[in-house]
């Protein structure tokens, strides 16, 4: 199975967005689905190997052990009929190819059974087959594969009404029973509650802000109003963030819909949320980069002539084994970790690229972290500066330290886990 190639995109609807305005706590969440869970989410921000065995045994020890039984479903993949390689197993890349990967993979990492659950654009009378019910009835656990999002949406979900598919009820039923529900990239996505971004880059969204819809333009900051499946209602959700410089774009999609809160995760790495959609919601990381919680709380953003702006945002970066009370909004570190003492005299290096522009060929992954890594590590200033690669207008992202700013750490002097930056944007 090779990686799934680029996928084209369709124009959908266009809109706008309001200029002024503060932000408040409102709700994240998709009308008409119950979200008090007695079950589980691993969620995965892609990029997650073969041998993440601390990962996959995760979801596997969720879903019973040595007597989980895992429902693949990877019907944000093309379909057979759409890949031409479909006949060659060591290169095809569509649904049924990668469901049979992820099953195989399951197996190999202690669970009972793997099965592919058949839904995808060549199969969407399965999301409604009792046969297939039965078999996702059969199950202990279920695994979403990456993909394109709007994939999920278009073959489980029905049409304007967005209401649920019989699968998707039967897997909605399973996690409220106590099952694991997990996905990769596109299937750690489509657990987003209402306004679930479909594309974007974070340049393009500081520019241009935020528009209903689904775009052939990778570029453009696009969401679903609806949202995904709602699994999670306590915050945005975004992947691939720092690989892919999103911080930008997640910032900007929570400020134009009223939500006040994104975990922007990283790959190969897990957020794990146990009591979702309740009062008693505690999420935990698990992996070998981190999740990023961006807190709009108390944020505002405002349009002017000179372009968007952004202040009062806040910066936490939780890492292996960091919990996060979603309720209280408190991080803990880590057991093993301890209170970082800044050693450092230098000031922060500059960072002329902070979201990672794919136009600029030396930028580097992970770029705005390391400038707020570097900043929680030295005592030598109170806030570093990042802009972006971009120009006309070019954007600076401020970090600054508060008396509630924290390092966390394993290693004397070398940030891991940073907690309670404040973030400001601005255009210039």
């Amino acid at each position: 199975m090779r990686a799934p190639s680029p996928l084209g995109r369709r124009a959908v609807l266009a809109g706008s967005t309001a200029l002024v305005f503060a932000l408040t706590a409102l709700p994240a969440g998709a009308a008409g689905h119950q979200a008090h869970h007695r079950g589980s989410l691993v969620l995965i921000g892609g990029g997650l190997k073969d041998d993440n065995t601390q990962v996959y045994g995760e979801i596997i020890k969720r879903a019973g052990g040595a007597k989980a039984r895992i429902g693949v479903i990877t019907a944000s993949s093309v379909p057979a009929s759409q890949d031409p390689d479909a006949g060659d197993p060591d290169n095809c890349s569509n649904s049924a190819c990668n469901g049979a990967h992820y099953a195989q993979l399951f197996k190999k990492h202690g669970a009972a059974d793997a099965q592919w659950i058949p839904i995808d654009l060549d199969h969407i009378a399965n999301a409604d087959s009792e046969a297939v019910v039965e078999q996702v009835n059969s199950m202990t656990g279920f695994f979403f594969g990456g993909g394109d999002q709007y994939r999920y949406v278009t073959t489980m979900l029905h049409g304007a009404a967005h209401s649920d598919s019989k699968v998707l009820a039967a897997i909605r039923a399973k996690l409220a029973t106590g099952a694991v529900v997990s996905g990769s990239s596109a299937g750690a996505q489509i657990a987003a509650g209402a306004d679930m971004v479909t594309g974007g880059d974070s340049y393009q969204a500081l520019r241009d802000g935020s528009t209903p819809g689904y775009f052939e333009d990778p570029t453009r900051l696009g969401y679903l109003p609806e949202g995904g499946f709602g699994f999670l209602r306590s915050g945005l959700i975004d992947t691939h963030t720092g690989a892919n410089g999103r911080e930008g774009r997640a910032l900007r999609l929570a400020a134009d819909t009223g939500h006040d809160r994104v975990y922007a995760l990283e790959e190969n790495t897990a957020l794990v949320v146990d009591n979702p959609g309740t009062a008693r919601e505690a999420l935990s990381v698990l992996g070998t980069q981190g999740v990023a919680v961006l807190d709009l709380r108390h944020a505002r953003a405002r349009q002017a002539d000179g372009g968007w702006s952004l202040t009062g945002a806040r910066y936490t970066y939780l890492t292996d084994g960091d919990r996060y009370d979603a309720h209280r909004r408190l991080a803990t570190p880590a057991p093993a970790k301890r209170p970082l003492i800044p050693l450092g005299t230098r000031p922060v290096a500059a960072n002329g690229d902070a979201f990672y522009s794919v136009t600029n060929a030396d930028g580097s992954p992970y770029s705005l972290r390391t400038t707020a890594r570097q900043l929680v590590e030295t005592r030598a200033q109170r806030t570093a500066t990042a802009t972006t690669f971009e120009t006309g207008p070019r954007f600076t992202v401020t970090l600054t330290k508060t008396p509630r700013s924290a390092g966390w750490t394993t290693e004397p002097g070398k940030a891991q886990s940073i907690d309670s930056l404040t973030v400001a944007i601005s255009p210039q």
